[in-house]
């Protein structure tokens, strides 16, 4: 099912939000249950995010409702729940699309619709966004309400309290929206919370308390006792002390799956001035048992059936890298008791699930908080314990500084499991792992590797684990290539690379990384030396001198942005030596690669078997063809 079938009348009569607000309050239920249905429906039969999204369906409706988006801003943070949003903002037919090549964007995009006002993907960014566009609608004299939308897993990230911190001490018109779906909705508080609620954030309570301020202004003392007596009224049924203190006007908690009181709060909030906070309970998965159930399962399924909730599982060419990390973190946490997993809320998707139950005293999830991740290694590591750091590679980014500071500069052994490196697909550019090798390259201290296999990537993370100082093992999503996985664990000579082939053309293949498999045919078919280079860094320099040497051509091969990646490195130590060889450095290019499925995005990048053979191949010909003019011209 794609579309509104004959059972969702209403949704099928919308285009734009402009056509919701035409719609009486009390048919917005109807509304949110046809809604969720279309949800269902259509997540089934490609997969995506799902659980968040079938959360926020009333939250969605409300909020568009209320504003006049696209007039008012409307900011989501991160994005996994904004699927709704889609539906309403006139991409409905197109929703069966996402995720895939040319489809809608997985997240909230600025080039995708006008209702897209800030691009996400990575999380606690949204207050930060709205803030900036509040003050920018107050400096340009623009009558508009900017609202971010935030979960409370992303408000556990520093950058989150940064700018509530900011935004609590400005007069800007700006409400920011909790979307906590971590605890249940008992009934009768939910009712008196609503209640509540929408006596806080009506105009009474708002006249009184503001005016209440301006006649205490002038008694000090008096006005202490006023202030005091509020924060603990508000605290005998309210958890926004926090909030209170940083600012904020504290609302809530209110039942986000009551779209009519949404809507009523909402409207009352609209005409506030200075910063709102709404804290909303909703519940992930909302209207679909097997969701609701198991919301960490159901957050971003593959297809499945909708009527029994059967998951249609992919074919497994094997384990994937991150099973394979998983399982090595495991058999040496069995056999040493220093080693410690963290993670910056990534359990299931790093391969932790296993080590989390085995080994729980030892396990630490940090929430989505990567630069405490790192800098709680390097504490652990300042005690004599082994740390290691299981981070995806666009989430590593956020905690570069501590990385630099806090790690290398100490040299402390603190690894790291860099897990979606290279090209991920189905999430697109804002979680392509294009870029670890060249942000990390240039730190000293560091020891960074790229398995070209499953085994290989297994003796890598023993490597790593052995070093004393700080490493990285960098290696992509899915599976490899089937290369059976030995349990023995040794450690590689650090810095010494692989000749895999011998060739006699004249051609050298310096690849770093899961491009090996495919690099192995071109070189069969071009008769060129083959050579797994295994260390980024330290590079094996006395072989790449060698080749230099004795080969007429270069090309390095990766799964990274070219700029400063590994062939960078190559270039680099060849320059250095007065080494003239031509060289060509085939990467990620100079772009952002869009969603798609991992094979998709790798054609996109032309780093697939066809487009690395006919870039290779290309080359290789010119080269042949300039030598043979330059020796009929000699």
């Amino acid at each position: 099912m794609t579309g509104p079938s004959d059972n969702q009348p209403l949704l099928a009569s919308l285009d734009s939000p402009a056509d919701l607000r035409r719609l009486p309050v009390a048919q917005l239920p109807a509304l949110a249950a046809e809604l969720r249905q279309f949800l269902i429906h259509s997540v089934s039969t490609r997969g995506g995010h799902f659980a968040a999204g079938l959360g926020t369906v009333e939250l969605t409706i409300a909020l568009h409702y209320v504003f006049e988006t696209p007039h008012d801003r409307l900011v989501w943070d991160v994005g996994h729940q904004a699927y709704p949003h889609k539906v309403l903002t006139g991409r409905r037919e197109r929703l069966s699309t996402i995720k895939q090549p040319g489809g809608l964007a997985p997240f909230p995009s600025r080039g995708e619709s006008e209702y897209d006002t800030f691009g996400v993907g990575h999380s606690s960014t949204s207050i930060s966004a709205a803030l900036g566009m509040a003050i920018a609608a107050a400096q340009l004299g623009e009558s508009r309400r900017v609202v971010a939308v935030i979960g409370d897993g992303a408000l556990t990230a520093g950058m989150a309290f940064e700018a509530l911190n900011h935004a609590g001490s400005l007069p800007t018109n700006l409400l920011v929206i909790l979307n906590d779906n971590d605890m249940s909705i008992s009934e009768n508080v939910g009712a008196l919370s609503n209640r509540f609620a929408r006596a806080l954030s009506g105009r009474v309570y708002a006249h009184l308390r503001e005016g209440g301020k301006k006649m205490l202004s002038q008694m000090p003392t008096v006005r202490e006792l006023a202030r005091r007596s509020e924060e603990h009224l508000k605290g005998m049924v309210l958890p926004g002390t926090l909030f209170e203190e940083m600012g904020f006007n504290y609302i809530g908690p209110v039942d986000g799956h009551d779209v009519q009181a949404l809507v009523r709060t909402l409207r009352n909030l609209r005409k506030l001035r200075g910063p709102q906070f709404l804290h909303v309970l909703t519940r992930k998965g909302k209207g679909y048992p097997p969701a609701e159930a198991d919301p960490i399962t159901w957050h971003g399924p593959g297809p499945f059936d909708p009527a029994s909730g059967t998951i249609f599982k992919e074919k497994s060419a094997g384990p994937s890298y991150s099973q394979i990390f998983g399982q090595w973190l495991c058999d040496m946490a069995e056999a040493d008791p220093k080693i410690i997993g963290i993670t910056p809320a990534m359990r299931e998707g790093s391969g932790l699930v296993e080590f989390s139950k085995r080994f729980p005293g030892r396990y630490f999830d940090v929430a989505i908080a990567e630069q405490h991740a790192v800098t709680f290694a390097a504490g652990l590591a300042t005690e004599g314990l082994k740390p290691v750091v299981a981070i995806y590679s666009t989430f590593l980014q956020r905690a570069y500084d501590q990385l630099i500071h806090d790690v290398a500069l100490q040299h402390l052994p603190v690894m790291f499991a860099v897990d979606r490196a290279g090209l991920v697909g189905t999430d697109g550019a804002t979680h392509q792992g294009s870029y670890d090798l060249t942000y990390l390259r240039c730190i000293p201290n560091l020891v960074i590797m790229a398995p070209s296999d499953e085994n290989e990537c297994r003796q890598m993370l023993y490597t790593a684990s052995t070093l004393g100082g700080p490493a990285v093992v960098r290696y992509p999503r899915g599976a490899g290539p089937g290369v059976p996985v030995v349990a023995q664990m040794t450690a590689l000579p650090v810095g010494r690379a692989q000749t895999r082939r011998e060739g006699r053309s004249g051609l050298a293949l310096l690849v770093f990384g899961t491009l090996l498999d495919p690099s192995q045919k071109i070189a069969e078919r071009l008769d060129a030396t083959l050579v797994n280079m295994r260390f980024v860094k330290p590079l094996d320099e006395d072989l790449v001198i060698a080749l230099a040497a004795q080969h007429r051509a270069i090309v390095t091969i990766e799964e990274n942005v070219v700029a400063g990646g590994a062939g960078s490195a190559v270039g680099e130590l060849l320059a250095s030596e007065g080494l003239q060889v031509p060289l060509l450095q085939v990467g990620i290019p100079d772009r952002f690669i869009e969603h798609g499925s991992r094979e998709s995005c790798l054609a996109a990048a032309g780093l697939d078997a066809a487009g690395l053979s006919a870039r290779v191949e290309r080359w290789w010909a010119l080269q042949n063809q300039e030598r043979l003019r330059s020796a009929s011209g000699a």
